[in-house]
């Protein structure tokens, strides 16, 4: 074979070998002309032409709507009230009887109230209650108020201590600013339980 013929097969080689790469797939260049494609190849033994026949894409997520974990739409609020979460505590102690009482509201509303060796009391708010009560703690004049008593203690008064989120705020009688006084005034049974 000349020289010649050869650069020119060779071309031809190159100039197939890249049209079948760039197609997907890969040929043979050998010497004679009935060279079997190989495999994978358009025209191969066992391959089909034509589209994939893979199943759809799986990617992405595939929780049906309703199940644990499956979100509609944008991500929940976090503020929506969750059963079982508790909102804030509130401890009542001292008067005259003496008293420790601890009233827990959870955030969907339900409360309890518990007095010493008495059975619990407990009451569901309003969803307009519980989202006045929700209001007032998170009323930034809230998270001013003191954190500890900064008056004279009333002898025979009660000390209260309210429980929300992270903080601890005591207070006594007769120290009420009106954030305070929101909070007590949103929760159930019109405030704190003082009742023996």
């Amino acid at each position: 074979m000349s020289p010649t013929r050869r650069g020119v097969r060779g071309r031809r080689c190159g100039a197939v070998l890249l049209a079948a790469v760039l197609a997907g797939g890969a040929t043979g260049c050998g010497s004679g002309s009935g060279a079997p494609p190989a495999p994978g190849a358009p025209g191969a033994p066992g391959t089909t032409a034509g589209p994939s026949t893979s199943g759809p894409s799986t990617t992405g997520p595939t929780t049906a709507p309703g199940t644990p974990g499956a979100t509609t739409g944008p991500s929940a609020p976090k503020d929506d009230p969750r059963p079982g979460q508790v909102l804030v505590q509130v401890t009542v102690t001292g008067g005259f009887a003496g008293v420790r009482n601890r009233l827990v509201v959870h955030r969907d509303g339900a409360w309890t109230v518990r007095s010493g060796d008495k059975p619990p009391r407990t009451g569901r708010q309003t969803p307009a209650e519980a989202a006045e009560l929700r209001a007032a703690l998170e009323d930034p004049a809230f998270a001013l108020v003191p954190a500890r008593p900064t008056g004279r203690p009333i002898a025979d008064g009660f000390q209260y201590e309210v429980a929300y989120r992270h903080r601890v705020v005591v207070a006594g009688d007769g120290e009420r600013p009106p954030a305070l006084q929101r909070v007590f005034d949103a929760l159930p049974e019109g405030g704190p339980p003082t009742g023996p």
